[in-house]
């Protein structure tokens, strides 16, 4: 069987890639256990391999931005931006060969400790499970690979089923730069093949990203293995009444609009005190009434298409619940095909979906608030704890918010739209459980093995060692 690519902005047909097969999947994971048994991949080897791909894909950059901007949502210079992330990817991955290091173990403090010494070190867990998303169809498998490359680990990708193509590239490229055939494989979406992936018993540990419902699929069928999951975020900004009000508004549209909303980072909902209200509102319409919706290779155009017509439907719906229950539209709320118009909501009901579950599209909800603690309260109010934004120009009060977001990172003085590939990403809630980053995740996907020796435990063996030292002399 094959799978048909089609560009999500016109539905012309990109390619066809065959699908996968359980009986695939478990000779793609036999494989790679057969190496990992038998060939030994030393660390510098790994991290050359890894600066190699830098370089390769540095080489092959153009090609790699129209593969993205062809099959994604993305315009070509999100595409294109996408590429530079995935190389700085590639390269933290390399430099995360300094995080495989161990420490000796404080055992003389110990009351077994007794004559004992020991040290430990990082080693591979095993076989990772790759399954990445379509909204960043490279960079997000970069986040995956390259760490589990460099902790000496073998790795299946499943990438998106929506946008294989930018993974399977990546994967040839890291064959191109030096990863043997026996530490990587890609599969495709096919019947029964995630289920044959994740439930695997030779599978070590799965590192996922995409929605909570899939997820609590995965850990049920997956039993008792390690997993890293990247959940989604409905994420908050709170504009303080000292904040600069114009920057906060340029930081939403951009921060909401990026990719047509389709970033698990995405600004959804804003709130603005009452002072600053009306300012930031009239600023954020202007803008986004200005943006640009067209074709994704236009180098002028601002948003392009939603992955596909159903998801624009459903965020047309959405739009359209809100606005039943009170809400109103200041810009946008058109859809067209795939495309759905960058929106501004106000007056939304807290029991809309577009303020209680993620939108991921192009819609933010901007509301006003009095008291700071109210504006905390909303934005923790909801399943989600990935990334929050405070705009506000007095320290104190900056950090005595982000204390009480219940988030995995607040960003002063921009929005939740930040991730900076070295940091610990990941959130509370249902946003997901353990962190990426490169180095985080070459820890999650490493464990420490502890050597120990156990010294001659007597007295009597020191005075035989040392008296025979002394008797010797001349």
């Amino acid at each position: 069987m094959t799978l048909e690519i089609r560009d999500p902005e016109d539905g012309i047909l990109l390619g066809r890639v065959c699908t996968s097969t359980p009986q695939d999947v478990r000779r793609a994971i036999a494989h790679i256990h057969r190496h990992l048994q038998t060939d030994n991949w030393p660390l510098r080897s790994r991290r050359v391999a890894l600066e190699n791909a830098v370089q390769l894909m540095g080489e092959q950059s153009e090609r790699f931005s129209k593969i993205i901007a062809a099959e994604s949502s993305k315009t070509i210079v999100e595409a294109e931006r996408e590429v530079r992330r995935c190389m700085e990817t590639l390269r933290l991955s390399a430099a995360a060969s300094s995080e495989l290091t161990g420490e000796t173990l404080g055992f003389d403090d110990s009351m077994a400790g007794g004559n004992t010494i020991g040290w430990y070190s990082r080693k591979p867990v095993g076989i990772v499970a790759a399954i990445t998303p379509f909204n960043d169809p490279l960079n997000l498998v970069a986040h995956k690979l390259g760490p589990a490359i460099i902790g000496g680990n073998g790795v299946v990708l499943k990438p998106s089923g929506r946008t294989p193509l930018s993974g399977l590239a990546l994967v040839q490229l890291l064959l191109e730069a030096g990863v043997p055939s026996g530490r990587i494989a890609a599969i495709v979406s096919g019947p029964g093949v995630s289920e044959a992936l994740v439930t695997d018993p030779q599978v070590d540990l799965i590192s996922f990203t995409g929605g909570p419902q899939t997820a609590d699929r995965i850990a049920a069928a997956a039993g008792a293995k390690k997993i890293i999951s990247e959940l989604g975020g409905n994420n908050a900004t709170i504009v303080c009444p000292d904040a600069d009000a114009v920057q906060a508004a340029d930081a939403i549209v951009a921060g909401a609009f990026g990719v047509a909303g389709q970033n698990c980072l995405s600004v959804q909902r804003v709130y603005v005190h009452t002072s600053l209200f009306e300012q930031v509102l009239e600023r954020v319409i202007a803008s986004t009434k200005a943006l640009r919706t067209g074709s994704k290779l236009d180098r002028n155009t601002d948003v392009g298409p939603l992955i596909s017509e159903d998801e624009a439907r459903r965020v047309e719906e959405w739009v359209a619940e809100a606005k039943a229950a009170g809400a109103t539209v200041h810009a946008g709320g058109k859809r067209r095909n795939a495309y759905y118009e960058p929106t501004i909501l106000t007056d939304v009901p807290s029991e809309c979906r577009v303020i209680r579950q993620e939108v991921f599209g192009p819609v933010v909800s901007i509301l006003p608030f009095i008291e700071a603690q109210d504006a905390i309260f909303a934005a923790n109010n909801t399943e989600f704890g990935l990334q929050a934004g405070v705009f506000t120009q007095s320290i104190d009060l900056a950090m005595a918010i982000a204390d009480r977001l219940h988030v995995g990172a607040v960003v002063i003085n921009e929005t939740s739209d930040v991730r900076i590939d070295s940091m610990p990403f990941g959130g509370f809630k249902k946003s997901g459980v353990g962190r990426e980053g490169v180095k985080h995740a070459v820890r999650e996907m490493t464990e420490p093995k502890s050597t120990i020796i156990k010294l001659a435990a007597s007295a009597t063996r020191w005075h035989q060692l040392t008296g025979t030292m002394e008797g010797s002399g001349s």
